[in-house]
């Protein structure tokens, strides 16, 4: 999921600046973000890995377990995040089960999957992830931001493998975003065309040409050489920074791709509507944040149309519920990660009583 979106993790849909779909602004926003100082790398080498890597086709991807007992708790970031960005998480979690991180396509040590490298294609892979890392289900599947609208998806397509869900401040189909200075609704921007179905290998096409190759390393050497942290990750772990410091100097990290957001958001908008509680009797926790930073005129209607359609995700399951999370942004797993915890320890007691 390599898109413009993806790279900004959606940022007008969570209350952060905008951007169009263009690798300019994409390039732009990176260099702007590496203007704020906190913590600077040392060298450009890569970190050892946490964890292991897991082949799904010849192509490899990062997957971290830690503790133990059941069930497991399954994480997936925001667009743009890393496996690690749940340090403050699960950390905590795996003090009382077992709990696994990934990293998907293109992100931290992870290969570049199969295109297009859209939300069904990640979530197909999470689910062949799982599986060949041996780890069994159900699970309880946490997802931030994007990562929430992944993990509803891996929840549609296999609903027995699911025991619970918790939703960070998590994607809605019919959010927002800015473009080319106003907002606009994304699912509306869908194009009548079929979205193509998950791939089980990569092929040669799937790899970085060397003009992009070329631009992107152009573009790194320029503005990302010396990055550094800043907002709620600076609130991450030593190890943490470093290791999202040396992630974001990767060429794969900036590889593009047509993601279908647009075509898959209004198919999940269109689903919903149909039918009455998606999810079920699946037990579904869905966590907000209580602050805003929307920009420009509109940011009131924003904030009120973010709450509404956080309030409306409840309704997803026919055990939904919500908290709002005080004193926090969109990045509720580093400002306040009690909540999320407290959250996933209530999902498994919900589980245990089923």
């Amino acid at each position: 999921m390599r898109s413009v979106l993806a790279f900004l993790g959606l940022a007008c849909l969570i209350g952060h600046s905008t951007s169009t779909r263009s690798s300019a602004d994409i390039f732009e926003r990176v260099a702007d973000s590496t203007q704020q100082p906190t913590l600077q790398t040392t060298d450009g080498k890569a970190p050892a890995i946490l964890g292991k890597m897991v082949d799904l086709g010849g192509d490899k991807y990062h997957f971290y377990c830690t503790g133990k007992g059941r069930p497991t708790v399954v994480l997936s970031a925001g667009a743009g995040a890393f496996a690690t960005d749940w340090a403050l998480v699960q950390n905590k979690v795996s003090a009382f089960t077992r709990v696994c991180s990934y990293d998907r396509s293109g992100a931290a040590w992870s290969d570049l999957g199969p295109k297009p490298r859209t939300m069904d294609q990640e979530a197909f892979d999470l689910h062949r992830l799982l599986v060949s890392a041996g780890e069994k289900g159900p699970y309880v599947l946490v997802g931030q931001s994007l990562g929430g609208m992944v993990v509803r998806l891996f929840a549609d397509s296999h609903p027995h493998d699911v025991l619970g869900i918790v939703l960070v401040d998590a994607y809605s189909e019919d959010a927002q975003l800015f473009r080319n200075g106003h907002s606009e609704r994304i699912r509306l921007s869908a194009k009548n065309r079929t979205i193509p179905k998950p791939r089980t290998h990569i092929a040669h096409m799937d790899e970085m040409t060397p003009t992009e190759l070329q631009q992107v390393d152009s573009f790194i050497a320029k503005n990302v050489s010396n990055p550094k942290i800043s907002g709620p990750e600076n609130k991450l772990p030593e190890f943490a920074q470093q290791i999202r410091l040396w992630a974001i100097r990767q060429p794969k990290y900036y590889a593009q791709d047509d993601d279908y957001m647009a075509e898959i958001s209004a198919r999940m908008y269109a689903e919903d509507k149909a039918k009455e509680y998606p999810l079920g009797d699946t037990p579904l926790i869905v966590l907000t944040r209580d602050l805003y930073d929307y920009p420009g005129p509109d940011a009131a209607s924003l904030t009120k149309e973010h709450q509404q359609q956080q309030a409306d995700m409840v309704h997803l399951s026919r055990k939904g519920s919500q908290m709002i999370v005080k004193h926090s942004g969109h990045e509720i797993h580093l400002d306040a990660p009690d909540a999320v915890v407290s959250a996933i320890q209530e999902e498994i007691a919900l589980t245990k009583r089923r």
